[in-house]
């Protein structure tokens, strides 16, 4: 059976990429060993979240999904940086930056991963020409100049032009490509959770800077009658385990005081997840009838809403890709490599540096840190060019 495109991997970026493609007239077939979750309180949900900056909406329209989000997001007109990098945990400089700035839009829409992933499975089960096996896995892929071969774990094989790898950062299309990573540990792991609050986020995006990694606080819409927020805490490794462990009430005690009270007492509203934090680039993008998106390509610590983003531009890229070449060709996916790596590499390197300064203990670094959140807010230009570099601008 031949196909249009293959896609390897059914989490947030491979199940978009199916309604991206398949929105465009492409035939399309999506596989993916595990079946999405799309429930908040089921085993294994994803708790976090993911703000869609203004860049990636565009690409959710083109792939009909938009409409569908929209109603459930977040809109995030303020991203506030605290630094509490002091002897006691408590504020000391901050900084907010608001969108009104640079556009007449907020900065993103804030959404919980699980929801995304339902209603991109509803907008997949409109498409008469998008194929997607539930439980299936790719197990070996085998190409040639002019198409790809691969087998799945049903049996039966597929041939397709392209082949979009979007299974993680342990990709298996990669690894059967002889593509290597260059893969940084910070011996560090993010806690993924939401919460609820009795002070209102007004759409502010909070972002406190103490040691072990940011404490980021991201808008929700209301928990049961109260203000809700996603959080993502990153800590050391033997830290952030003490932590998932503690109980409810002890949890709820420490992020507080790691939230310096900002919203008043914080209370858990959902299950506790734990995420290993790593940056990662691939050495190649691409390769024969292979493209390479997501966490199969990068991964980058949870700083700036910039992992999924960059995913969607990778798909962003593509598709222009494809109308102008062969699709599949060596031109298209040269071309793709070419612009794509090197953008991506300047960026998770950006974020590489802002987390090793988050996680810092020494005391110099955190004064520097400081001072830099108050220089960078109070010089205008800086501050604009930075934002606008913060949302993918080119």
């Amino acid at each position: 059976m031949s196909t249009d495109i293959f896609i390897s991997g059914g989490g947030v970026a491979g199940l978009t990429a199916a309604c991206l493609f398949g929105s465009q007239g492409f035939n399309v077939t999506c596989v993916d060993p595990a079946p999405p979750i799309t429930e908040r309180d089921a085993d294994g949900a994803d708790l976090r979240s993911t703000a869609f900056l203004q860049p990636a909406i565009p690409v959710l329209e083109m792939a009909g999904v938009w409409h569908k989000l929209s109603p459930h997001a977040m809109p995030l007109q303020t991203m506030r940086i605290v630094d509490a990098g002091g002897e006691a945990a408590e504020p000391r400089a901050t900084r907010d930056f608001n969108a009104s700035d640079i556009s007449e839009l907020p900065f993103g829409w804030n959404l919980p991963n699980w929801l995304i992933r339902r209603e991109l499975v509803a907008r997949l089960a409109e498409l008469s020409n998008v194929e997607f096996l539930l439980g299936t896995a790719c197990t070996k892929i085998f190409t040639r100049s002019a198409t790809a071969k691969l087998w799945l774990s049903d049996g039966t094989t597929r041939s397709a032009q392209l082949v979009i790898a979007a299974d993680g950062r342990n990709s298996l299309i990669r690894e059967s490509m002889g593509i290597d990573v260059k893969t940084t540990r910070y011996g560090q792991k993010a806690l993924a959770f939401a919460v609820t609050h009795p002070i209102p986020h007004n759409n502010v995006s909070t972002e406190i800077h103490r040691t072990g990694g940011p404490f980021t606080l991201v808008p929700l819409p209301d928990h049961d009658g109260q203000p809700s927020s996603a959080i993502v805490w990153m800590e050391k490794g033997p830290e952030a385990a003490r932590l998932c462990a503690l109980s409810e009430n002890a949890f709820n005690q420490e992020m507080s005081e790691r939230s310096c009270h900002l919203f008043g007492p914080l209370t858990l509203a959902s299950k506790r997840t734990l995420w290993p934090i790593i940056s990662q680039i691939a050495e190649r993008f691409s390769a024969e009838r292979v493209a390479l998106i997501a966490e199969a390509a990068h991964v980058a610590p949870p700083i700036g809403a910039q992992g999924l983003n960059m995913s969607l531009t990778d798909l962003s890229e593509l598709l222009e890709l494809a109308r102008l070449h062969p699709l599949g060709s060596k031109a298209m996916l040269d071309a793709y490599d070419k612009k794509r790596r090197l953008a991506v590499k300047a960026r998770v390197m950006g974020i590489d540096l802002l987390n090793r300064t988050s996680m810092s203990q020494t005391a110099w670094i955190r004064d520097l840190r400081s001072a830099g959140i108050g220089a960078i807010h109070d010089a205008a230009p800086i501050r604009k060019s930075l934002m606008k570099l913060g949302l993918g601008a080119r």
